[in-house]
């Protein structure tokens, strides 16, 4: 008769299956997992989903009821979102300490939820991403193949 587990066996299989258990265990202890974890308990239900499926998550700031989008990250990851849901004026702030990246993210989520003017103080601002617009250069500038591409 054949062995129907091939030629590691039915012993073998189950030690990899207790290696892979044990080992998956062990990097839910990590400081990033534990982060993780903490972060994903201060979020709301809404949050949560939005994090899980598009890896970041949206706050409201409690000052100017502004929205903020906190993308995965440790810097530079925070950015205003527009009445139409555009991003805008990114905004970069992080607590001291060199801080696991779940950390980081709450810390950014509690400021801009109970002391929005206090974090923006300290928070230095860049550019939101730019948004670029084809403009055909064969309209405009004469007859060429090449399109151009200017910020917007």
């Amino acid at each position: 008769m054949k062995n129907k587990y091939g030629p590691l066996g039915r012993w073998s299989l189950r030690g990899l299956a207790v290696t892979k258990l044990y080992q998956a265990a062990k990097d839910e202890k990590t400081i990033h997992a534990r982060s993780m974890r903490l972060l994903r308990s201060w979020l709301s239900p809404q949050q949560r989903v939005e994090f899980d499926t598009k890896g970041y998550f949206d706050v409201t700031g409690c000052d100017t009821g502004k929205r903020y989008r906190i993308r995965r990250g440790t810097s530079a990851n925070v950015n205003e979102i527009d009445e139409h849901g555009r991003l805008g004026t990114g905004q970069c702030f992080v607590p001291l300490g060199g801080l696991a990246q779940g950390d980081v993210m709450l810390a950014q989520k509690l400021a801009l939820e109970t002391d929005e003017k206090r974090a923006l103080s300290v928070a230095n601002s860049f550019p939101g991403p730019i948004g670029w617009r084809l403009l055909d250069s064969r309209s405009s500038e004469g007859r060429s193949s090449r399109v151009r591409l200017y910020p917007s």
